[in-house]
Formats: C-alpha cells, structure tokens, sequence
C-alpha cells in the first residue's frame, strides 16, 4: 500500500540521519585528538519496483553507509619531543599493541598508525601511552641496514632504547697535511729524524697511536728532494706498518707536492685516491697522503715542519645522549663524543586502498580483504611521504563543516518526522471512514 510505503520511507530516513548524526558527533568529539579520522555517512536511495501502469507509487526509502576517510590528513602540529612522530604524505608507521609482545616474529599483529608519541618504557621500548609499540629494522654492528622482505613483518622488531648504553667509534679513515722542510735533503743538512705523532681510536675505544718517522735522504751533492717515512702502529707493539719512499716535485709549476711514492714494505699507495692502505692492530685503516702534484697533502717546501691539516673520524667512548629521527625513518643515537650512529630503520606501511582498512582504536588499522596486502617501503620512496620527528598529526576534523551538517541533520531528521506524523494522521482519517 502506498501509504504505508510513505511511513516506512520516514522511519528510514530518520534511521539515516540518525546514523548520519553519530558519525558527525564522533568528529567534533574527536576534534582535537590527534591523527583521528574523520567518519563520513553516504546515503544510498532504495527503489521497489512497480508495475507499469498501476496509478500507485511504492518508497522505497533510504539508507545510509559508513566509512573512515583515512587518505584525509590533518595538519602537523610541533612538540618539543624528538620521538613525536608524524607522516608528511601517504604511508603509515608500523605498530604493534604492547600485550603482544610475547608473540613469535611471525605471530605478531601488524597495526599501523599515522602519528604517535613515542617514548622509551622501562625496558626501553618505545612506546605510546595507549601501549602502542614501535616497530623497525634494526641496524647492524657498523650502521647499515641489513635486506629484509617487503611484504611480511619478519624482519621487524619492537624499537628498543637502552638510555645508558655507551659506543666508541672505531677509526678508519685519517688524512695527513704536513710539510716537511726541503732544506733538509740538501747535500749538507744534518739528516735528522722528523716524528709525528697522530692519535686514533682502538675497535674497544681506546686511544692508540700511529707514530710516522720522516728521514731525509742525503745525497752527495745537490738536494735529493726525497724521504723516507715509516709508519708505525702503538697497538701492534710499535709494529712498522708500512715503509715509503717520498720524493717531491721541484719544478716552477708545482714545486712542493708530492712526485712519487714508491711503497718499500706494508700497505700499498692508491695514486687514484692518494691513500695509504695501511692494516693496524684492529683492522685495515685508509691514511690519506694526497695524490701526486696535490698541494692539500705532503708537501715539501721552504725550511719549516709543520703538520698543517690532520683530520681522522672514530671518537672514544661516550654515552648516548640524544635519539633522532631523520625524514628517511633512521633512527640515529647521538653521544656525547658527538659520535652519531644509526641504530634502526623505521618503515612506512602503505596499502593500494587506504580507506578499506578496517579502524581500530586509538587511531590504529589493520589490513583488510577491502584495503588490498601491505607494502613496507623505505620513507620518502616510492609513493610514500616523510617521516616528520618533532610532530604530530592533528586531527582530521573540520569543526565548521560538521556544525554545518549538524544543522542540515537536525532539519532532516525533523522532517521526516513530520512525514511519519502526517501519514499517523492520515491513517487516523481512514479510519475515521467507518464511524
């Protein structure tokens, strides 16, 4: 009956706004919870077919659909704390809740979320006060990132932070710019010894030395312009690591650098990088000497010996004093050596269709049969965005536009109430009839 098609058609759209209502009243609740997204209610219309030429019209009504928009983002907001996190772009960060930690590798949930407030718990796990916990690849002994699979969480683990653990940087790379006086490979000069001592830093932190000898070579007549260096190694017993020959161009063009240098014993000469490749107690270290004719290494000029420019990495040990994380999701720990190390690598999730993902609590998703299987990319790559430090992610919500819909909600719910009372009227009147 076509009447009685009316008031189902109003009970129906008073259960559409109805719905429409609690997705609006979720937002503004959520209006300042950071990384919330917002809930949208799409109406569908409902048809029931009639027949041609029947002189009577059946509602069909409404109903109404839910869903998350979780592509919407909300703007950044800045904090004063290095492991608030947030993503500029698409991609989430990998979480997992803090009770599932006992599980295996393989039986650990895969959650993700947009943004976060990490910070370290008594184990040193980071994590949110909701109990979210940070998931990444951790980094091997030197700071690189091993290879691990893209489509399956095996190879992440809980972030851990232990605030009192210390590192030394080993030394492997040293660069040497020293002048030697050309005064003394003349024929009449004394031939004494020049030292030099340079400091580096043990595989276990210590301070060792490298201790370099330069000999001039005295000729009968004239200047030879040539010397011999040794290079020994404190860690080795005072061990000779290599033994050269240096001889120095005298020419108008490039008087003073480096001519040659032929290896008498020990780690060989790169002329290409100008290196020496020396092997110390604690494993193979590149001494830079300058390649041939380049003023910025050994040079011999004038009558001074002068160790000019001496730089080397490594630091000694030191104890951690700042955790970071960069736009490219490495977690880098900082020492108070100045000594900065990468510790972890934290990924970003990313599915072909965002909003099928299944809402969780606490501004979490899980992967579903809608969203399409995960990919774990490096941040800043592929269709991913950055990993922001120092940040959160506001909510989605905009105030103004949900009061504007409450209001155009109110209005339609009202009215089909006033449907469904217009129809209780005239269904009085037809009864009325038989009075």
């Amino acid at each position: 009956m076509t009447i009685s098609s009316s008031l189902n058609a109003g009970v129906a759209g008073l259960n559409a706004n109805a719905t429409r209502l609690a997705t609006i009243s979720d937002n503004i609740a959520n209006s300042s919870t950071f990384g919330y997204k917002r809930a949208s209610a799409e109406f569908e219309s409902m048809i029931i077919s009639n027949a041609g030429g029947a002189g009577s019209y059946s509602a069909g009504g409404v109903r109404a659909s839910t869903f998350r928009m979780v592509e919407e983002r909300g703007a950044l907001v800045g904090t004063a704390n290095a492991l608030d996190l947030a993503v500029s772009g698409r991609g989430m960060l990998p979480v997992m809740p803090a009770v599932s930690m006992r599980a295996g590798p393989g039986e650990m949930p895969l959650m993700m979320t947009t943004t976060g407030a990490f910070r370290t718990d008594a184990t040193g796990t980071l994590r949110t006060e909701s109990g979210l916990v940070l998931l990444g690849w951790p980094a091997n002994a030197d700071g690189e990132i091993p290879t691990f699979p893209r489509d399956t969480i095996s190879g992440l683990e809980p972030v851990v932070i232990n605030t009192n653990q210390t590192a030394g940087d080993p030394t492997t790379t040293m660069s040497l710019g020293v002048n030697l006086p050309a005064t003394e490979t003349a024929f009449d000069a004394s031939g004494t010894t020049l030292p030099l001592s340079v400091e580096y830093f043990g595989n276990l932190g210590t301070s060792e030395t490298l201790d370099i000898s330069f000999t001039p070579i005295i000729p009968a007549t004239g200047s030879s312009n040539s010397w011999t260096m040794v290079v020994r190694d404190s860690a080795s017993g005072g061990a000779v690591i290599g033994e050269y020959t240096l001889v120095f161009d005298d020419s108008r063009g490039s008087g003073g650098t480096l001519a040659s240098v032929t290896t008498l014993s020990g780690g060989p000469f790169d002329p290409a990088t100008g290196a020496l490749n020396l092997t110390v107690a604690g494993g193979p270290m590149t001494v830079g000497i300058g390649r041939v004719a380049d003023p910025n290494g050994l040079t011999q000029l004038s009558d001074s010996f002068a160790p000019v420019a001496i730089s080397k990495d490594g630091s000694p040990v030191g104890n951690l004093t700042a955790v970071e994380v960069d736009k490219n999701g490495y977690i880098m720990a900082t020492y108070d050596t100045g000594f900065i190390k990468r510790i972890y690598q934290i990924p970003l999730v990313d599915v072909p269709n965002v909003n099928g993902l299944t809402a969780l609590d606490n501004q979490t998703y899980q992967v579903s049969p809608k969203s399409g299987s995960f990919f774990l990319w490096d941040a800043g790559e592929g269709p991913t965005g950055e990993i922001v430090g120092f940040a959160r992610e506001g909510s989605a919500t905009d105030v103004a536009a949900e009061l504007t819909a409450l209001i155009q909600t109110q209005r339609a719910y009202s009215s089909n109430a006033k449907v469904i009372q217009t129809v209780d009227e005239m269904l009085q009147e037809t009864t009325n009839i038989k009075r």
